[in-house]
């Protein structure tokens, strides 16, 4: 593809960005909004990490998309067209049958509360795991304003390079507020921040995708036990505390597959306490018993105690996961009430 075709499907693909912020910007609590607004920006006009950010260029341009986003308000999902021919917005397959032989790839898919999330970017790896195709997106030429670092839809999973580095970016930024002595400070503390922030941001980047493969590997396997009727079920959960729950324990379950097994092999201490240091305030409250293993290991006692509770949460969390949607095959909607104080009284 030419430099200018490359141009006009990112545009398309960013028009597309824009709807689904036009419909999900206010999902967010307005110091978080601020917060990815500001790195949108930072990512649209290309400017480094660390660089001051000019308050009236910053207002002006929030303005200018919140207008956009206004007038998209209320507009469907165009088909991304590639060589003329139009697919709809969530067929990745079929784009990146024809995008892949030229370094391209793309990813169309439902993150929380139904947000689509796009990407448009080089495509920096693909390779196969079994049934599964694996996609790393290097440089990203379009997204909405989250962006995942990772994503499994169907039978492919996309890893998101940039995404993940402007991510650490941020969380750092976050946990520079206070510095406060936690497993996320343990974890930058891996690595020299404050003498070379690019060159450990990449570092940090290198080995945390792996562990983003892990859980994504588990979503995988995950999504093959329990089909669309986890999805349908999800859709009926929407901005309800069960649907967050709902999320907790899928990624519970998938990391006791694969990820929690893995770190407890490796041992590797930067990407142990950067596991603990971001879980969710959900998924901590939900599964205390992965915190206590980490404590254990931090105080000297290796990793045992981390693949016992791996191993444990593995049928915990499946046989939970099977009773919520047992539940919601026979209640529907109404489900909410039940799964929330199903996962309340079912902590480990």
């Amino acid at each position: 593809m030419t430099t200018s075709q490359i141009a006009d499907l990112a545009r398309a693909v960013q028009h597309n960005c824009d709807i689904s912020d036009a419909r999900h910007g206010a999902d967010y609590s307005l110091c978080v909004y601020l917060m990815k607004m500001r790195e949108y920006y930072r990512w649209e006009q290309r400017l480094p990490y660390g660089a001051a950010l000019q308050k009236d260029l910053v207002g002006g341009w929030l303005e200018r998309r919140e207008a956009l986003w206004e007038q998209l308000a209320a507009a469907e999902l165009s088909p991304i067209v590639v060589d003329g021919e139009p697919f709809d917005a969530f067929d990745a397959a079929a784009i990146n049958a024809r995008l892949a032989p030229r370094r391209l790839v793309y990813s169309g898919g439902l993150g929380n509360q139904a947000k689509p999330h796009f990407v448009l970017g080089d495509l920096e790896q693909q390779h196969r795991n079994g049934d599964c195709a694996i996609y790393v997106v290097g440089a990203e030429y379009a997204r909405d304003l989250t962006a995942p670092p990772a994503m499994t839809c169907g039978d492919a999973i996309f890893l998101r390079r940039e995404s993940l580095r402007r991510l650490l970016w941020e969380k750092l930024e976050s946990w520079r507020w206070n510095r406060p002595d936690n497993a996320l400070g343990r974890a930058f503390g891996c690595y020299d921040f404050e003498g070379a922030l690019h060159e450990s941001l990449d570092a940090m980047t290198d080995r945390e995708i792996q562990a983003v493969l892990w859980h994504e590997q588990g979503e995988y396997q995950v999504g093959c036990r329990f089909g669309e009727a986890w999805n349908r079920m999800l859709l009926d959960l929407i901005q309800t505390p069960a649907e967050i729950m709902a999320r907790a324990v899928r990624d519970h379950l998938a990391d006791c597959l694969v990820t929690l097994p893995a770190l407890a092999e490796t041992g590797d201490a930067p990407s142990l306490h950067f596991y603990l240091g971001n879980l969710s305030h959900m998924r901590r409250a939900i599964f205390p018993a992965v915190e206590a293993a980490y404590d254990n290991w931090l105080a000297g006692e290796g990793t045992a105690d981390l693949a016992a509770v791996a191993a444990r949460g593995r049928d915990h969390w499946d046989t939970l996961a099977r009773a919520m949607l047992d539940l919601h095959n026979d209640l529907g909607p109404a489900a909410a009430g039940p799964i929330r104080d199903l996962v309340e009284a079912g902590t480990i």
